[in-house]
C-alpha cells in the first residue's frame, strides 16, 4: 500500500517520500531579491527534517511582476550565485529542490516595480487587493515578452541546481488572473472563453519547455476554484490541468485560485476535494496543501489516492521538525 513515506518516482525524480514544504513567502531575501543566509536556513532545516520535496517560494521572473520588496527574484543572472547556493543546501539534506517562479501581474503596485505600472490580463484591479491599482492591459507582444521571462528563470533556476522548476498559476496571480473570468474579460486570443483564459499558462509552459528541454521536469500550481462569485470554477480548472498534463507539466500542485488559503475557519484538508477531482484526469502526480497538518491525516489522503503528495504549510512554519514527527510516527 502506498502511504505518506512511500517513495515516488516521476520525470526522472525521486521523492525520498510524499512530504513536501510547499512554496511559501518568507520575506527573507535582500532588497535586490538576491538569496540570503535566511532563505538559505529556512529551506534547509526543513529539507534535513525528511522532507521529500521542497518548492522553494515564489521568485519573481520580470520587475513589472515583483509582488513584495522582500521577494526572491529569478530575474536576472546576478540571482544566480545565491540561488546555486539554495539549491545546493536543500539538496544535501536529502530533498528534491524545485524554485517556484510567479509574476504578481495586477497583485503588485508600482512603489514595488519601480514605478511601472501593473500589468495584468485586463484592466481590471485585483479581486484579491480591491484598494490597488489599475492594471495595464498586456497587449500580445508583451504576453510574449512574459512567457519569454518565465523561460528565462527557469533556464536559471536549472542552472542553479535546483531539481525542478514550478510555474505559479494560483493565488490570484498574473497566469491565475488569465484564467479567471473575474480578471481576464479580454475577447482576442487570450480570452473570451474558457479555452481562451487558458492560452497564456499553455504559452508560458511551452516557452519554459522549450527553454529548459523536455528531459528536465516543469510542475504547475494551479487555482483549482477562484472561491468567488463569478470566478473560475473546479470544472473548468480540472479541464485546465488536463491541457497542462497534456503539454507536458509533469506535476499538478493544487490550491485555491482568487482566495488562496487565506479565509480562515475551514476544516483541515481544504483543497483535498479539488486534488481528488484532478487525479480522476490527470496521469501526472497531484499535490495538494491547505490546512493539512496532522500526520494520520495527511497519510490518509495517499493511502485513500485522493493526492500523490502533501504539501504541510502552515504546520511546517510553525514546526520545522514536522517531517521528522510524521516519518517516525509512520
Amino acid at each position: 500500500m502506498t502511504t505518506l513515506t512511500s517513495p515516488l518516482s516521476f520525470a526522472g525524480l525521486t521523492l525520498r517520500n510524499r512530504i513536501a514544504m510547499p512554496p511559501m513567502w518568507s520575506g527573507k531575501a535582500s532588497p535586490d531579491g538576491c538569496v540570503t543566509d535566511a532563505n538559505v536556513e529556512y529551506h534547509r532545516v526543513r529539507a534535513a527534517a525528511g522532507c521529500g520535496l521542497v518548492i522553494v517560494e515564489h521568485a519573481f521572473v520580470h520587475p513589472r511582476g515583483r509582488h513584495s520588496g522582500t521577494q526572491l527574484g529569478v530575474h536576472a543572472d546576478a540571482c544566480l550565485p545565491g540561488l546555486t547556493r539554495l539549491a545546493s543546501a536543500i539538496r544535501a539534506e536529502g530533498s528534491v529542490a524545485c524554485l517556484q517562479i510567479s509574476h504578481a501581474g495586477s497583485r503588485t503596485g508600482s512603489r514595488i516595480t519601480g514605478g511601472l505600472r501593473p500589468l495584468a490580463p485586463s484592466a481590471i484591479v485585483s479581486p484579491r487587493d480591491p484598494k490597488g491599482e489599475v492594471p495595464e492591459a498586456a497587449s500580445p507582444a508583451q504576453i510574449a515578452e512574459m512567457a519569454w521571462a518565465f523561460a528565462d528563470a527557469a533556464s536559471r533556476a536549472q542552472q542553479a541546481g535546483f531539481d525542478a522548476v514550478e510555474i505559479h498559476a494560483a493565488h490570484g496571480f498574473l497566469l491565475s488572473q488569465f484564467l479567471s473570468p473575474l480578471t481576464n474579460v479580454r475577447e482576442d486570443d487570450w480570452g473570451g472563453d474558457e479555452n481562451r483564459r487558458g492560452r497564456a499558462p499553455l504559452d508560458v509552459l511551452a516557452a519554459v519547455r522549450a527553454r529548459v528541454g523536455l528531459p528536465y521536469p516543469v510542475f504547475v500550481r494551479l487555482g483549482a476554484h477562484d472561491e468567488l462569485p463569478g470566478g473560475l470554477q473546479l470544472d473548468a480548472a480540472v479541464r485546465m490541468a488536463a491541457r497542462l498534463a497534456d503539454a507536458g507539466a509533469a506535476l499538478i500542485d493544487i490550491s485555491g485560485g482568487m482566495a488562496g488559503s487565506d479565509d480562515p475557519g475551514r476544516g483541515p484538508g481544504y483543497f483535498v476535494a479539488y486534488a481528488e477531482a484532478m487525479k480522476r484526469m490527470v496521469r501526472v502526480p497531484v499535490m495538494v496543501a491547505g490546512g493539512i497538518a496532522d500526520p494520520d491525516h495527511a497519510n490518509r489522503i495517499v493511502t485513500s489516492g485522493q493526492a500523490d503528495v502533501i504539501g504541510i504549510g502552515r504546520a511546517m512554519l510553525e514546526n520545522p521538525e514536522w517531517a521528522r514527527t510524521a516519518l517516525t510516527l509512520g
